[in-house]
């Protein structure tokens, strides 16, 4: 079976460059074994040579059976930064990217960057990547310095996207209050999935997946909690009328047109969110190479879900393949 990985992650060497030489506003540390550490608000990133190095990469995925990657930056993502710098940063991420899936055939696919504090700025670098450089989509985080993605400072965005038909994946970043989530590595291994929670059912009650039906959304670490809460946003429909004001649908609706990737190896999450979106909206995901992702963990949960070997290849690589054009 095919397998295609739509959530990881690759520091480009431009950017990692720029982040080095202090033209930055993230702080650059080193740990024990030489590897730069990325902080920033709430966490930090320990990029290793996975994070770096495409051609080790590209041997690691030989070597674990993963046939394509479609890599993405991620946090702090350039829009923590001045947005004169945000623009250039994303420029030169996005020219890397498609530099290495041009240098690497068929291994790698990519999702644009964007400096998403200048939503201008955003629409025209979204045009570039998608026309100049044939990438399928971006990723967004799931809120941009406090901003929600709903907001509608990024409406001509989503028209640009629905234009297209393009991919949008979510990725969660810095929860507002993420003071609370300091101890314990909460903010990634909490703040994150309700970030992305949060997020999504923003997105649908605002009416922005109702007025752009033809925008691919991909919701990071099988979509937070959305498809275990997605009945309490029905019910929130019926009980509110705001929440009916931008809809003609309830919400689960919306998401169940959704993808969501693997990026939660539990059996039982796994086939909660099968049952509620079906197999043909999930996408294998590993989250390498960060210390809490792994493709070996991903191949094994998809391995152990109860589900048809046809539905169970659309998972592994079927869907992703239709989705992002491969």
């Amino acid at each position: 079976m095919r397998v295609i990985d739509v959530h990881n992650h690759y520091y480009p060497p431009r950017y990692m460059a720029a982040l080095e030489a202090g033209d930055s506003a993230v702080t650059i540390k080193h740990d024990a074994d030489g590897n730069p550490e990325i902080h920033y608000p709430g966490d930090f990133n320990t990029a290793v040579r996975g994070h770096r190095d495409i051609a080790y990469r590209a041997e690691v995925l030989e070597a674990e059976g993963v046939d394509t990657q479609v890599v993405t930056l991620t946090t702090p993502g350039t829009h923590v930064e001045t947005p004169e710098r945000a623009v250039r940063l994303a420029r030169l991420t996005n020219d890397d990217f498609a530099e290495a899936v041009a240098r690497y055939r068929g291994r790698f696919s990519a999702l644009a960057t964007l400096p998403l504090n200048d939503p201008v700025a955003s629409v025209a670098e979204f045009r570039r990547a998608v026309e100049q450089l044939k990438l399928p989509g971006a990723m967004l985080f799931s809120n941009v310095n406090g901003v929600a993605l709903a907001d509608e400072r990024y409406w001509p965005l989503y028209e640009l996207a629905n234009e297209y038909g393009a991919v949008l994946h979510i990725h969660p970043t810095n929860p507002i209050s993420v003071e609370a989530m300091r101890e314990y590595w909460l903010m990634p291994l909490v703040g994150f999935l309700f970030d992305t929670t949060i997020a999504a059912s923003h997105l649908v009650f605002s009416g922005v997946a109702e007025r752009f039906p033809r925008i691919n959304w991909v919701l990071s670490h099988l979509g937070g909690a959305i498809p275990y809460l997605a009945e309490r946003l029905d019910r929130g429909y019926q009980a509110f009328p705001e929440c009916r004001a931008n809809l003609k649908m309830p919400p689960s609706e919306y998401l169940k047109r959704w993808y969501y990737d693997t990026v939660n190896f539990d059996t039982a999450s796994l086939e909660l969110a099968v049952r509620f979106a079906g197999a043909s909206h999930i996408m294998a995901g590993s989250d390498y190479p960060h210390a809490i992702g792994s493709i070996p963990a991903m191949k094994a949960a998809l391995a152990s879900i109860k589900v048809s070997e046809s539905d169970r290849a659309a998972i592994l690589g079927g869907n992703a393949a239709r989705l992002y054009k491969l």
